[in-house]
């Protein structure tokens, strides 16, 4: 996933029983296909060069088993692993909030919810029965990925759809040292788990 076009676009497929989207970018090309084994006690992610699935680019795995504060090894197509995200257990209670680690084990940026209180009616509103199905019209949640000092490099939008399956990441400033790679598969693995959480 290097010289991305943005905006890319992340689609969940909403009729199959795994927990999948197409990423594709501005031209709408596919990108990655992203595919979530079910039923697994430690997160795996898969990521296919296309929606074939007959080439994988790369995986995603959690470290720990169900750990609150685990951290998910991002690998390439060869299994040497390119970086870590790690979600911030504690500071991610009310306020989304990860951590993009490169290969040497170094924190090179961070990934945080813009403003909780939009997840928080999201939630609520899904509760109420019919007005639920138009949450996904009404609130979306945005996230910053900011290098360490604190600019915006790239951000990730949910989309007006409905389930919230539309997701879009548009580059605010040039991602330094080819890390689209990196950035990308945190922020994959960083939907999937805020997806589930609401």
């Amino acid at each position: 996933m290097k010289d991305l076009k943005f905006p890319i676009h992340f689609s969940f497929n909403i009729g199959t029983l795994s927990n999948d989207f197409t990423a594709k970018d501005a031209g709408g090309s596919t990108v990655a296909y992203v595919k979530q084994k079910m039923f697994k006690l430690k997160e795996a992610i898969t990521i296919y060069s296309d929606s074939s699935k007959k080439e994988v680019a790369y995986t995603i795995a959690a470290n720990q088993w169900l750990d609150f504060s685990a951290a998910y090894a991002l690998k390439d197509a060869d299994g040497s692993i390119i970086g870590k995200v790690a979600r911030k257990g504690w500071a991610s209670i009310w306020k989304a909030n990860y951590e993009i680690i490169d290969q040497h084990e170094k924190l090179q940026y961070h990934i945080k919810e813009k403003n909780p209180w939009v997840k928080v009616l999201d939630s609520i509103l899904g509760e109420i029965p019919v007005l639920g199905f138009f949450t996904g019209y009404l609130f979306h949640p945005t996230y910053n990925v900011t290098n360490l000092r604190g600019e915006v490099i790239v951000q990730l939008k949910k989309e007006p759809s409905f389930f919230g399956k539309e997701f879009k990441v548009e580059l605010v400033k040039p991602i330094d040292n080819d890390d689209d790679d990196r950035i990308m598969l945190s922020l994959m693995m960083m939907v999937l788990l805020e997806r589930r959480r609401g």
